[in-house]
């Protein structure tokens, strides 16, 4: 998985994905307790987003929009 320019091994098999995307949604979720925090709710997201149709249409969403934002806003700059 690529982000912010980085690459990040993820699981092979789907189940592993699954189960460490749900994971990372079950700490998020526990995000006030010390170790865990919030920023796991995202993360596990999008691991979730590789296999599953309806996270991955969601995150598209999220990233045209974010496209679109920060497009307008470098246009608006100048």
């Amino acid at each position: 998985m690529k982000l912010f320019g980085r690459e990040f091994p993820l699981p092979g098999s789907r189940r592993g994905r699954i189960v460490l995307g749900v994971a990372l949604l079950a700490g998020g979720i526990l995000g006030f307790l010390p170790i865990l925090g919030f920023w796991m709710v995202p993360l596990g997201l999008l691991v979730l987003s590789v296999d599953s149709p309806l996270v991955r249409r969601w995150r598209r969403r999220v990233e045209t929009r974010f496209a679109r934002w920060r497009r307008s806003r470098r246009s608006g700059a100048k």
